[in-house]
């Protein structure tokens, strides 16, 4: 049986989910109760501690103990997204190329949909081919939030 904790976050109240066998679901936007979580299970600290540095724009990357449900190919979608390097995106048709076939582009857009570990497994980071902030469950305005959040438009210096 796995744990929740609820945390605060720029895009709303999260949920984590898992257990000791690692964090198995992160999400954002539903069934969240209007306020976070008082007390962290010991094995969820770390995961809620790590979202709130990459919030907090101290964290680019993630090491922590994952456990998703998932079918074998959707697995396999998750595991190229964790090569999306931060601050960087990529076509769901470059993707499906890197998952050896092309014409997956649907079934791997799918799998990124049903992606359980929000932000941990950047799904955000797959655009349209035309550039497009296309598709995501969290809503497209929490996917624009997120690449600015990566990729911040820095102001050149004019002296």
């Amino acid at each position: 049986m796995s744990d929740d904790v609820f945390i605060e976050t720029p895009l709303g109240i999260a949920i984590i989910s898992g257990d000791k066998e690692g964090v198995c679901r992160v999400s954002v936007g539903q069934e969240s109760p209007d306020r976070p979580s008082k007390e962290i299970p010991s094995h969820l600290k770390e995961a809620a501690s790590q979202l709130l540095e990459y919030f907090n724009g101290q964290r680019t990357t993630f090491d922590l103990k994952l456990n998703p449900s998932g079918t074998d190919f959707q697995k396999k979608v998750w595991k190229e997204l964790l090569s999306i390097p931060f601050g960087k995106t990529t076509t769901y048709l470059d993707m499906a190329k890197r998952l050896g076939d092309p014409k997956c582009i649907r079934a791997a857009a799918s799998a990124n949909g049903k992606n359980p570990l929000w932000i941990i497994i950047p799904c955000h980071r797959v655009i349209g081919s035309d550039g497009s902030l296309t598709g995501y469950a969290g809503g497209l305005w929490r996917k624009k939030w997120l690449l600015d959040h990566e990729n911040p438009v820095k102001q050149q210096s004019l002296f």
